[in-house]
């Protein structure tokens, strides 16, 4: 096979035609003389489109054979497709110019492709593939030999660069990874990019450079960079150049030094000092730093190991085992625990949240993950609840708000027998200390505002996230949430009235729930319709439901959730109200004027819990053994920065496992997201997580007690979570229409609690998880994939990411290659619109917009029936309408979901279409405009996460939290 513009035979009559024709596409007039063609040596030779034709010719004889590609048939097709590539190469350069050959050869793959021609295509790219390695391999080696010697300054000195070091370098962060991953196009790439007299550290950058952009063609491209960047980290940290051979060796004395050096600089507790340190030095395992790829070792360099004066101190291993430390100080046994907690980190079976990996072990451990409040109607009691926001964001904590107590804007106020501003102005406060306070200088301070769908400043509620309007009374950077109980979506389902109160002049709803806050509201609209309770205002159900939908739609907010679902199925029932849940939507606990509620969180990897096509439910129950015992360590080891929240804290003892890898596991397991298959792996997988987790709980209560609000509590009357589904279907008079089958022995369960108690009063929340999924490699949480080529984008910077299993059946299939990549790229990581790619490949990999909402949310009420809290569903939907939003959010309910979270849209029609190189795959700018007011509602922004496609007008340019906002990891 030739490539195109090799030796060119004299011109056939078609290929004269040909060129004639070419004169007249849009540089009419123009000869093929004010065209040239720049080869790979740099030397510029005349452009022959007859050389095109040569190169396909021999890319159909490759396939097809002599006798086969001889035929005038194909001869025709040679023809055809040389003008259209040379069409398309002159489009590029209508008033003439130079091409590079790689230009052309680009062209020529597009054209066979796009003629469907896949087979010679692909032929054409192997070879062309093949010789660039080729080619790659003889540099390398000519330059090792003939190039000049090329100097560094180390410091401070004038050196030769180590050919063979870096050569081996790169050699050791190959290793292991296959036939495709070479070593020779890394160096080729390095050395072209250096220069004479470069500084060393420059080296070693452009080799990580250098491989990163190999990624997108060969995903095991990216533990190499890892590797690469990982030998700049052990420079930094050790003070001298290492092999990663070398550097596994300096662990276990590199270990205890690290320690000291830790707590002399003012980062680490004391008592870590205590610790047996040659004993863990001991059990690191540094073959574990190869697990990470580039992505997860960048965002751990970057984030959250130790820095003093901005030089880190923390090599990876060292981090987890320092984060294991931190939880094992109150262990009598501290070594052993140690060790236990550091394996399920470091091999990424769990992880725990981001504040626990930030401060477990310092000086300052403020390990918890979020905190609920709930606001009074006084002014006193506002303004310390904002003072709390700020003391709580201050030390890296996500807050939940509920402002639904706080009376409504024209509401009478004894006091100065004047009239309520209402909670809007108070919530503009609230919104611009979040941004003041910003979690200790390290990430966005976060707070979501819930309000009950009865308060009679809903409707302007509802607007706070507009970009229209008062901007007095717009809260650009927070969050909001209705708080929906049960009598307005039945209402909403039969077509009833509603009715909006004040909460001054109707005090009691605000703790009331299920058939008490229905005989309570019921007797109030009646009073409102004889005129006793002013002001108050009734409305359609429908509209009210309708203009939350449209919110949704065109601002993102607020979510939707559901207080009685949360109320009505929580095992404390007996000591309190959940009044909201938090600001990623999980996390359901009782609050009051008392009592902060806070949560402690952590996920178990799914993927890394799979055996003979299912769970594996003898390392699940080890995995989650452990994991409780760490989160419930938590609790007693944590900074709290406010007494009521330690007060809560240490009397409910909640925690909030949840899972991570969901998409990984169905991948691994060959099952479509959109499936009933998918659906019962949902279901099975979460029941063996939540009982695993309720049985470590009461084993811990079984050696270190009950927590002391245990008496009354659902736990202690024999209620499991999934039994209360049965208590919410009662509560309703219907409309819970949940899957009650189970495949566990929840009997055994019950008769273990009924003897030993709980330990926890809550145990599992599923967060959204997304830095921490970043670092062991996996999609975030239940998140369907994004887009199998994209460009993730955190504070970090930009990462190409690939979907390695869709590349590996891709090569099993024989479509890998470079027009393959070209194509994903085209259409935003989708491969629905690309002709060649099986159907079954289409359904297992189809990205988050592809999966039907339907399928979200079946998947979810599976899992919400095994949990005590609740879980971060993002709902996703592609071309969103009305009516299906209508028909999604009413499904929530009847399903019986307790929350949802973001909605995330794309228009039905545009799409904006960048590449990798860009750096905006799938991405929109943050700060897009707004349509006016007069524009025709669009889809509802996505979220502004780089992988997913956006409208291109986005609605409003909302700031997202977790996934999307790379300043924010609350919650994860």
């Amino acid at each position: 096979m030739q490539t195109a513009h090799g030796t060119a035979p004299a011109h056939s009559p078609r290929l004269q035609a040909a060129e004639d024709h070419s004169s007249s596409a849009p540089n009419a007039g123009k000869a093929l003389t004010s065209y040239q063609i720049m080869r790979r040596n740099g030397a510029v030779v005349a452009f022959e489109p007859s050389k095109i034709a040569v190169a396909m010719m021999k890319a159909f004889l490759a396939v097809h054979g002599t006798q086969g590609a001889a035929s005038a048939s194909v001869r025709e097709v040679v023809d055809g497709l040389t003008q259209t590539v040379v069409r398309a190469l002159m489009r590029s350069r209508p008033g003439g110019g130079t091409f590079h050959i790689e230009d052309v050869q680009d062209q020529v793959e597009l054209g066979l492709m796009r003629g469907g021609h896949h087979e010679v295509a692909r032929a054409y790219v192997l070879y062309r593939e093949r010789r660039t390695q080729e080619r790659a391999q003889h540099k390398a080696e000519e330059a090792a030999i003939q190039a000049p010697v090329l100097h560094v300054i180390d410091k401070g000195e004038r050196v030769a660069l180590d050919m063979q070091a870096l050569k081996v370098l790169v050699d050791q962060a190959c290793a292991n990874l296959g036939t495709e991953v070479q070593g020779a196009p890394i160096l080729t790439e390095t050395l072209r990019n250096l220069y004479d007299g470069v500084p060393v550290e420059e080296v070693y950058k452009a080799a990580i450079l250098a491989a990163r952009t190999l990624i997108e063609k060969e995903p095991d491209y990216t533990y190499v960079t890892a590797r690469l960047l990982l030998h700049t980290i052990a420079k930094e940290i050790l003070g001298e150049t290492v092999s990663l051979t070398q550097l596994a060796e300096r662990y276990a004395d590199y270990f205890p030094q690290f320690i000291k050096k830790g707590i002399e600089g003012g980062l680490l507790d004391e008592r870590l000092q205590q610790f047996d340190l040659a004993r863990l030095g001991a059990a690191l395992k540094p073959e574990r730093d190869l697990k990470f790829d580039y992505l997860g070792l960048q965002t751990l360099y970057d984030r959250y190991f130790l820095h003093l004066r901005k030089i880190r101190i923390e090599l990876p291993q060292a981090f987890f085992m320092r984060v294991a430390m931190g939880l094992s100080l109150n262990e009598i046994d501290r070594e052993a625990r140690a060790i236990e907690f550091y394996e399920i980190l470091s091999s990424f079976d769990f992880m725990s949240s981001t504040p626990t990996l930030f401060n477990s072990g310092t000086l300052r451990s403020q390990l918890s993950s979020c905190y609920l409040t709930t606001v009074p109607d006084d002014l006193d009691g506002i303004y310390e609840s904002i003072k709390e926001n700020a003391l709580l964001s201050k030390f890296a904590g996500g807050l939940g708000n509920d402002w639904t107590r706080v009376r409504a804007l024209g509401s009478h106020i004894k006091g100065t027998n004047g009239e309520s501003q209402g909670v809007v102005p108070f919530l503009k406060v609230v919104n611009d200390t979040a941004v003041a306070v910003n979690q200790g200088g390290k990430r966005k301070g976060a707070v979501c505002t819930y309000l009950e769908t009865w308060h009679l400043d809903i409707e302007e509620f509802l607007e706070l996230r507009k970009n229209t309007g008062d901007d007095r009374r717009r809260t650009h950077d927070m969050n909001t949430a209705n708080w929906i109980p049960d009598l307005f979506m039945r209402r909403v389902m039969e077509k009833g009235e509603w009715t909006l109160f004040s909460p001054a002049d109707v005090p009691d709803l605000h703790d009331k729930f299920g058939a008490d806050f229905e005989q309570a509201y019921t007797a109030y609209e009646e009073r409102a319709r004889r005129g006793e309770i002013k002001p108050s205002k009734a409305l359609p159900a429908v509209d009210l439901w309708r203009k939350m939908l449209s919110m949704l739609f065109e601002t993102g907010h607020p979510w939707i959730t559901f207080k009685d679902a949360c109320n009505v199925r929580s095992p404390q029932q007996h000591a309190g109200v959940v009044h909201s849940s938090n600001l990623c939507t999980e996390i359901t606990l009782n609050t009051s004027d008392t009592e902060t509620a806070v949560c402690n969180l952590g996920s178990v990897n799914l993927l890394q819990h799979l055996k003979d096509g299912g769970i594996d439910h003898a390392k699940l129950q080890r995995t989650v053994t452990t994991a409780m015992r760490m989160l419930d360590n938590v609790i007693d080891i944590n900074y709290y920065a406010v007494k009521k929240a330690r007060d809560s804290n240490m009397r409910h003892r909640p925690v909030g496992l949840g899972i991570m890898g969901f998409q990984d596991a169905l991948y691994e397991l060959r099952i479509a997201y959109g499936s009933p298959e998918a659906v019962a792996f949902a279901d099975q997988s979460m029941e063996a997580v939540c009982y695993q987790a309720y049985w470590a709980s009461t084993e811990l209560a079984a050696e270190r007690g009950r927590y002391s609000s245990y008496h009354g509590s659902l736990w202690d009357k024999g209620i499991l979570p999934p039994d209360t589904l049965d208590l919410l279907a009662q509560a309703r008079g219907g409309y819970v229409e949940v899957d009650r089958s189970s495949t566990l022995d929840w009997d055994a369960l019950r008769r273990k609690i009924a003897q030993d108690g709980m330990r926890n009063s809550n145990c599992v929340a599923i967060a959204p998880t997304a830095t921490i999924s970043n670092i062991v490699g996996v999609d975030a949480s239940i998140e369907p994939c994004f887009g199998n080529l994209s460009v993730k984008s955190n504070l970090s910077g930009e990462f190409t990411v690939i979907n390695h299993y869709l590349v590996k059946d891709l090569k099993r299939l024989g479509l890998w290659d470079d027009v393959m990549v070209m194509d994903l790229k085209h259409f935003d990581g989708s491969l629905a619109p690309i002709d060649r790619v099986p159907q079954e490949i289409k359904a297992l990999y189809a990205t988050a917009f592809e999966v039907e909402p339907q399928w979200l949310v079946e998947a979810a009420s599976r899992r919400q029936k095994w949990i005590d809290q609740a879980q971060s569903l993002n709902i996703y939907m592609a071309g969103a309408s009305g009516k299906k939003l209508d028909e999604t959010y009413k499904l929530a309910w009847l399903r019986g979901l307790k929350t949802t979270y973001y909605l995330r849209t794309t228009s039905a029609t545009h799409a904006e279409k960048s590449t990798v190189q860009s750096g905006r795959l799938n991405a929109v700018s943050s700060g897009s405009a707004a349509p006016s007011s007069s524009a025709k509602p669009q889809a509802a922004p996505a979220a502004q996460t780089p992988q997913a496609t956006e409208i291109e007008t986005p609605a409003t340019d909302i700031k997202f939290c977790a996934i999307d906002d790379p300043g924010c990891e609350a919650c994860q």
